[in-house]
């Protein structure tokens, strides 16, 4: 119990700032991966959520998922507009950690450690194929289950309770969550108190990704903020609402919260 006790003190040393009410974390991706190894070696229930710009306002909008990522233990800064943001507030994040950038360190970090993965979401196939890119780069990783729920928009009792029976049999170190966001991040949230003790990540579409279904941007993008760009380019029907009509929400949000402050 009382390793337990300095165990959680010391997960939550990490710094927060807050984005249009949500507390993100100010970590880098080397201290968070020194966390994670803590907490699973202590056997704690962690979750992990991240945090593009549609994500913050998700839940500026809605106090249920606001609550949810308050309520997680590391709110990652995915997206150069939410650091951008952190720096007008005088109130710097770190760094950015994305999901595309931690699934495949976070791979790896299992490896290494010996550590279990449990792979639950994203559509039929990825998983599977997902798995086999993991074990060509990684013969040792152990992968000791594959979950893909039927897709609904709130997973009923019957669905829920099957999503859970699956992770808590396999009894995995890490958790990797593909169901998008907020959506994952809800489930997590909803579902603490009967899940296996592990690291839960709500990764995102990074499963597609790194399975080699999808593209990401160059790099050259990354830095420069407008990996939305390409994806908007590469799926236009899918995010045109979230990145021409939501996402401009963004500043004038952050510009009142700045300005509120004085």
């Amino acid at each position: 119990m009382l390793i337990g006790f300095f165990v959680s003190v010391y997960l939550y040393m990490h710094q927060r700032v807050n984005i249009l009410g949500t507390q993100v974390s100010s970590i880098t991706a080397s201290d968070l991966l020194a966390d994670f190894k803590v907490a699973i070696q202590a056997k704690k229930l962690i979750q992990v959520a991240i945090t593009p710009v549609n994500s913050i306002l998700a839940a500026y909008e809605n106090p249920q998922v606001q609550n949810a990522y308050n309520a997680a233990d590391y709110v990652l800064c995915d997206g150069m507009p939410v650091k951008w943001a952190s720096t007008f507030l005088n109130t710097p994040i770190v760094e950015r950690i994305t999901g595309l950038d931690l699934l495949p360190n976070l791979v790896a970090f299992a490896a290494n450690e010996n550590f279990s993965l449990f792979l639950l979401g994203a559509s039929p196939g990825v998983g599977e194929k997902l798995k086999q890119v993991i074990l060509q780069q990684y013969p040792n990783c152990k992968i000791v289950g594959i979950y893909v729920p039927p897709f609904m928009p709130v997973f009923d009792a019957a669905e829920n309770k099957k999503m859970v029976d699956a992770v808590n049999e396999a009894k995995p170190d890490i958790v990797l969550i593909s169901l998008t966001a907020p959506k994952q991040d809800l489930w997590i949230t909803q579902n603490k108190a009967q899940l296996h003790p592990a690291l839960y990540v709500g990764i995102g579409g990074a499963f597609e990704v790194m399975a080699g279904l999808a593209k990401r941007a160059p790099k050259w993008m990354h830095g420069a903020g407008l990996e939305w760009l390409f994806r908007l380019i590469q799926e236009p029907k899918r995010m045109y609402r979230r990145y021409l009509i939501e996402a401009p929400l963004f500043i004038p949000l952050i510009l009142r919260q700045k300005f509120s402050r004085k």
